[in-house]
């Protein structure tokens, strides 16, 4: 491994040259930036791995079932695990949706799980993405020029090969394909994860189109081809938000949409990926009954754990979170990219007070859970190895089967005193091997 920290700075070269880069909009103007690389990688031992992938393969199955019957018949509702109020209350539901069924039934295709270890080597699960999770192009390039540069290390390590992403992205989109030609819709070279866009494109041989490229015709979605010949669209991996996704269907002054694609899809004739309506289960307050989805849908107890988890709505839950403010973190579930996460240590006690107003105002909008203190890292950093806070975002494919890539995006914090590890939030990230025996 010390082999390729003697490649760190020639490795980020070549990002650069790649166009590995990430954007943020602040202040209302796009800012683009270098998503820095550390060389020293996240090894995950085979059998911890076979226990995180049969937990994982759990949780977005049982995640499957929930969004289909919430958009259906909302038997868990009726059953009394999920309060209604928290369904419809959740900004990720959308009416919109309600009463269709997505090619083969699958509604999560391309779910991003975060996970921690914590310092007693415990795996916790933080966050479920579920709508357009970002990041396995930047693993998946960042090993591929590693081994350019330093193929011996490779040879003498048992590493499982990351470089099949692309084939199961591509299965998994064939696996919904309702019969034409597969699309990466993009809304431009100006979002901030559009290098992924283009590089999946390349990786599964599909069309990286923008949202003019496309058209609906007797319901039915077509890409304006550049010889004049149309070709019907069969699945479309969207990477544009729900709300802008059909400006007659959603936000009408959407300028990036794809008029009347929604009656398309509600048709059964084209596969979206990820569906749209999947924000209701990744909301921060739902994710809170994902343990009881997957004891009432898969009659199974959880792999693995939820990190320890309070919601202000239930009363009992809320005397917790207001006597012990300081010693929790609060998340705002509206919000991600590492945005809205307050420690209470970290408050002041006018701000900690404020902060417990606002929970008692406005409990639905908050969840409260327990620090966990997880493992650091080692990271180079100036030429010095410090630890650093960092976590795992696991990519879980759902077609024909749901499968768990053998690798993941290991961001972590590049301030010694954060715990935020988000790209957003100026973090780093590394490759993550998983060892072959």
């Amino acid at each position: 491994m010390f082999e390729l920290v003697e490649h760190t700075a020639a490795i980020n070269k070549q990002l650069a040259r790649y166009g590995v880069r990430f954007g943020i909009y602040k202040n209302n103007e796009f800012h683009e930036q270098l998503f820095p690389f550390d060389t020293i990688p996240r090894v995950i031992p085979a059998e911890e791995f076979d226990f995180l992938e049969k937990g994982l393969i759990q949780r977005v199955n049982a995640l499957n079932a929930f969004l289909a019957d919430i958009y259906s018949e909302k038997k868990i509702i009726a059953d009394g695990i999920v309060p209604e109020e928290f369904v419809y209350s959740s900004s990720g539901y959308l009416p919109q949706c309600e009463g269709i069924v997505p090619p083969n039934g699958i509604f999560s295709h391309i779910s991003g799980i975060d996970l921690v270890q914590a310092e007693d080597g415990e795996w916790y699960i933080l966050e479920d993405n579920l709508r357009i999770p970002s990041g396995a192009s930047y693993p998946l390039i960042a090993r591929e020029l590693t081994r350019r540069v330093c193929p011996d290390v490779f040879y003498a390590n048992k590493i499982r090969d990351n470089r099949n992403y692309g084939d199961l992205l591509r299965e998994t989109m064939e696996a919904v394909n309702c019969g034409g030609i597969r699309v990466i819709l993009t809304p431009g070279r100006y979002n901030a994860a559009f290098f992924e866009h283009s590089y999946l494109a390349e990786k599964t041989g599909s069309i990286l189109a923008m949202p003019q490229d496309l058209y609906v015709e007797d319901n039915v979605v077509y890409y304006r081809s550049y010889d004049g010949n149309p070709q019907r669209v069969g699945v479309i991996y969207r990477r544009i938000s729900d709300e802008y996704l059909d400006p007659l269907t959603f936000l009408p002054e959407s300028l990036i949409g794809v008029p009347h694609l929604m009656e398309a899809y509600k048709a059964g004739n084209v596969a979206i990926m990820n569906t749209p309506g999947n924000g209701v289960a990744d909301d921060k307050g739902i994710y809170y009954f994902v343990p009881k989805m997957i004891q009432y849908y898969l009659k199974e107890e959880p792999i693995l754990k939820n990190a320890p988890t309070y919601l202000p709505m239930y009363e009992e839950d809320r005397v917790y979170v207001l006597e012990n403010l300081e010693k929790l973190v609060i998340k705002d579930v509206a919000e991600a990219g590492g945005y809205g996460v307050v420690f209470g240590r970290d408050l002041s006690a006018e701000k900690l007070q404020e902060m417990k107003n606002l929970i008692q105002k406005e409990p639905r909008r908050f969840i409260a859970q327990e620090i966990i203190y997880f493992k650091d890292l080692t990271t180079m950093e100036d030429g010095v190895a410090v630890e650093r806070k960092a976590d795992l975002r696991a990519f879980v494919l759902t077609g024909k089967t749901t499968r768990v890539w053998a690798s993941g995006l290991t961001r972590f914090s590049r301030n010694p005193e954060s715990f935020v590890v988000n790209s957003s939030q100026g973090g780093g990230f590394k490759d993550t091997w998983v060892l072959s025996r």
